[in-house]
């Protein structure tokens, strides 16, 4: 079980990030028309440092190959176990395991303890080990939802096997993004349900003002930041609400979420769910536009050569606002434009820390070009109120929410 030597799959393994690197993970494939897309789950996991072993049901077999897994992790697939027991070699092996497509023959066969095939051995194998599993359900919506599927998925979840929701569309509960997916295989492998019993709030995403019907303001935030919070914090166990704008990329659906458009909006949003819920952290993520236009026309403007004068007026601050009725702990960004000066980025961090009340500040410097605002990857400084400066290089968005959430998850359990 051992990767073969100077295999070409070697060449991609922590060209994304160093997250995995040094785990082992066992990928479980199970006879699901899905089962194609199981390749670049693995890939994936491979890309973020992970050595991939994969195991396959003899029905799935038939509709690919495990010659294809062993090309891609460059590992031997292992369809059915002798007498060498890879099913605890490889549960003692590998840190978790992802079982993507799992059909519901298969989810049912794990709940009753049903060890028929490889991946039902080796996943009952692993809940007995303390293992995470991740589960990956795919067939059609009407199994997603009948009885036996949400009396089995509940009986797993109680083992906290992690289910990664499919994506309901054309009335089958699909394969979900491989996004998702690679996000709670690294939650799980690398932190477990350490956020269980945490309730988070988290904000993501540009507002938008507008000028008229057609026009605004806003500026060039993705969310993407935020919906990596949003997205680790879930898979950790924590009890998530996103806020967010206009965000250009997908929500995830297995997150609470409540979408706003204006600034005005965002705050309404915030200082209803901290009035109405008791939450141990909001992290403010978002980029609120911080002007809006003194006046509104309803019609468009009709366009000419002539200048057109505007008035703008400022926003309300968020965090002012939402410290007037929430004490817990409160975390905020801070997106600076300081050209490669750190001590001046720390320093506008420290400042915006103390004046708008928070604990924590993660601030970057959005005058780069290759990391911040529409890029994957970021460059911060994690700074509070207790005196901590941490630098966190150049990594993947993903990478920075885990690390913050570590610092939350301390903050507020008291560590």
């Amino acid at each position: 079980m051992k990767r073969l030597k100077h295999h070409p799959s070697s060449e991609i393994v922590g060209t994304h990030s160093s997250a995995l690197k040094g785990t082992s993970i066992v990928v479980g494939v199970t006879s699901s028309a899905a089962a194609y897309r199981t390749i670049d789950v693995v890939r994936e996991l491979m890309r973020r440092g992970a050595d991939v072993h994969v195991v396959m049901s003899r029905n799935a077999t038939k509709l690919i190959s495990p010659t294809l897994f062993e090309w891609a992790t460059g590992n031997e697939v292992y369809v059915e176990f002798g007498g060498e027991t890879g099913h605890i070699a490889l549960s003692k092996m590998c840190n978790s395991m992802v079982i993507a497509p799992a059909t519901l023959n298969t989810i049912a066969k794990i709940a009753s303890g049903v060890a028929d095939t490889s991946v039902t051995l080796t996943a009952i194998t692993m809940v007995g080990m303390g293992k995470p599993v991740i589960i990956v359900p795919a067939m059609h919506k009407c199994l997603w939802d009948s009885p036996q599927a949400k009396e089995v998925l509940g009986k797993i979840r109680q083992w906290d096997m992690i289910v990664v929701p499919p994506a309901i569309e054309e009335n089958k509960a699909k394969f979900p993004p491989v996004e998702d997916i690679v996000a709670a295989a690294e939650a799980a492998t690398l932190r477990g349900r350490d956020l269980r019993g945490l309730k988070i709030l988290v904000t993501a995403g540009p507002t938008r003002e507008y000028l008229d019907p057609v026009r605004f303001l806003t500026n060039a935030s993705s969310g993407r930041m935020g919906i990596a919070i949003a997205r680790e914090a879930y898979f950790r166990g924590a009890e998530v609400t996103l806020v967010h704008g206009p965000v250009s990329i997908s929500v995830p659906r297995y997150v609470r979420a409540v979408e706003v458009t204006t600034t005005k909006e965002m705050l309404e949003a915030v200082v209803s769910e901290v009035t109405s819920e008791n939450y141990d952290a909001v992290i403010l993520a978002a980029a609120p536009v911080d002007y809006s236009f003194s006046r509104y026309s309803k019609e468009k403007i009709k366009s000419s050569s002539k200048e057109l004068e505007l008035t703008l007026v400022p926003t309300p601050k968020i965090s002012v606002e939402l410290r007037k009725v929430f004490n817990g702990l409160l975390v905020g960004f801070a997106a600076e434009t300081t050209f490669g000066s750190n001590n001046k980025l720390i320093a506008l961090a420290q400042e915006k820390l103390r004046k708008r009340g928070f604990n924590i500040i993660v601030a970057n410097d959005v005058s780069r070009p290759d990391v911040g605002f529409s890029s994957d990857f970021n460059e911060v400084y994690i700074i509070d109120d207790r005196g901590l400066a941490e630098h966190i290089p150049k990594s993947p968005k993903s990478v920075i929410a885990r690390r913050l959430l570590d610092i939350v998850r301390d903050r507020v359990m008291g560590r």
